[in-house]
């Protein structure tokens, strides 16, 4: 039986996907062209200005910047796999609950977050009533009470 693969990246499932190959080839062709340019920036710039610097200064750079190269790749790659968080439009419609008291301006909290809202249809909803948002205004969102029909 075959074996499933594993991410590179701790904390992130799933099987990498044809795009990540390209992109972990393409940072690997960049790593290596950074570490070609640091060689002969210690190898011919440097000593042009009269400085020399020991071999293991050239180690420590080159291992430096491989370690800074494989940071910013994983860091790329949890970046690109974070899911979609859609934007403002997509509230229409969406449930949530009253934190200030709206009569008829107050705040809500949608999808996790806090809102101002104004109440359209109604005088008053109280603290805990559920609201669907209808409409915004900017970050103002319409609201009325209850639950959107099925």
């Amino acid at each position: 039986m075959k074996e499933p693969r594993r991410s590179i990246v701790p904390g992130v499932s799933g099987p990498p996907t044809g795009r990540f190959s390209v992109r972990l080839t393409i940072s690997l062709l960049r790593l290596a062209l950074e570490q070609l340019a640091i060689y002969a920036l210690w190898r011919w710039v440097l000593p042009e200005f009269d400085i020399e610097l020991p071999l293991f200064v050239l180690v420590l750079a080159m291992l430096a910047w491989g370690a800074f190269a494989v940071t910013r790749f994983i860091l790329g790659t949890r970046a690109l796999r974070r899911p979609y968080m859609p934007g403002l439009p997509s509230l229409v419609g969406s449930v949530g609950k009253v934190v200030i008291p709206l009569a008829p301006r107050g705040a809500v909290r949608v999808k996790g977050e806090t809102w101002s809202a104004l109440l359209v249809e109604g005088e008053k909803a109280e603290v805990g009533d559920e609201v669907t948002v209808t409409d915004m205004d900017g970050l103002c969102l319409h609201v009325r009470p209850g639950r959107p029909p099925e």
